[in-house]
């Protein structure tokens, strides 16, 4: 098929079946599995195709103590543990994984940062669970940061900065009150 690789599904080249993955229809995309086949390599049009990321598959955390860590993702933010590699190695060094609100996290044994930043990692909370994560917080030994200024409606945030300064947000908000806000703001400000 030179010339022409935006083709679909089962395409025999070579002995091998290649799929390419776009459909594009007015307001959807049908997903599938591409791989390129010979005539698409180098080919301009593959510069055209847009992929897409599913999801988040994990977040991984870099910790000097992983016991300490662990002890800290399940006493403040209520991680389950799944996997604890114990005295076994299969990655780049010793791991446990957690769950967190339906995302997987691994903790692995590291360097932590070397310095505090704003990067953070932000999980949403009830605003009825407000005071109850900030005593957690406090009883782990961790000091719970300032809020930042907001404008009325986007949510309260405590943020933490952990062992290893990582920084975390436990907020009461959501995308969808956080961008009506900023939209009534903006409206309110051309009012003016």
């Amino acid at each position: 098929m030179p010339n022409n690789c935006l083709h679909i599904g089962p395409q025999k080249s070579g002995g091998l079946e290649n799929n390419v993955i776009i459909i594009k229809r007015t307001s959807f995309i049908v997903r599938a599995t591409f791989v390129a086949c010979e005539a698409c390599v180098g080919c301009s049009k593959m510069s055209n195709l847009k992929m897409s990321v599913e999801s988040i598959s994990h977040i991984t955390l870099l910790v000097k103590d992983l016991e300490r860590s662990a002890n800290l993702f399940m006493s403040v933010l209520g991680a389950e543990q799944v996997y604890s590699g114990e005295n076994q190695q299969f990655s780049l060094s010793r791991e446990k994984f957690f769950i967190i609100g339906g995302i997987w996290f691994a903790l692995m044994e590291g360097s932590p940062l070397p310095e505090r930043n704003y990067n953070h990692i932000a999980f949403k909370i009830l605003p009825s669970e407000f005071e109850n994560f900030k005593k957690r917080i406090r009883e782990a030994g961790l000091e719970c940061k300032e809020d930042r200024a907001r404008v009325q409606g986007e949510g309260s945030s405590l943020y933490f900065y952990d062992f290893d300064n990582h920084l975390f947000e436990l907020h009461t908000g959501t995308l969808e009150e956080r961008l009506r806000t900023y939209n009534q703001q903006k409206t309110a400000n051309k009012a003016l």
